[in-house]
């Protein structure tokens, strides 16, 4: 198996290569479940940020990296946009994307008072890391 090896802010990782297409590999890690990697990459990450008023992410894989960011840079709130529409959404907003890891179309929604926050603001949108070859 082949494998990519991975710094990250002094971090060391052993990722293996996941094809997920013809010709397409991914050296991908699920950061999910890395506390230490989440809490060394995140001050990091902020620095670079431009100015922003509202973090978003998808879900699922991007939140703990998304709570951390907004939970250092002082918000109330961070925003996360689902991967199936929810029964206590008002006024959902949808948008297809194409998904890299899961090779298909996905739509994702915010339920309408997100979208209505984040109407008009600087938003970024926070997701896991990835790396091609």
């Amino acid at each position: 198996m082949k494998y990519f090896d991975f710094e990250i802010c002094g971090l060391k990782r052993k990722l293996p290569y996941v094809e997920v297409a013809e010709n397409l590999a991914l050296a991908s890690f699920v950061c999910l479940s890395h506390t230490e990697l989440v809490q060394t990459v995140a001050p990091e990450l902020v620095k670079r940020l431009p100015p922003v008023d509202y973090l978003m992410t998808a879900e699922a894989k991007g939140i703990c990296l998304t709570y951390e960011m907004s939970r250092i840079m002082g918000m109330k709130e961070f925003i996360v946009a689902r991967k199936s529409r929810k029964p206590y959404m008002v006024n959902p907003v949808s948008h297809s994307v194409h998904s890299v890891t899961t090779q298909k179309e996905q739509t994702l929604w915010l339920d309408g008072c997100d979208a209505d926050k984040i109407r008009g603001k600087r938003v970024a949108l926070i997701d896991d890391v990835i790396c091609h070859h």
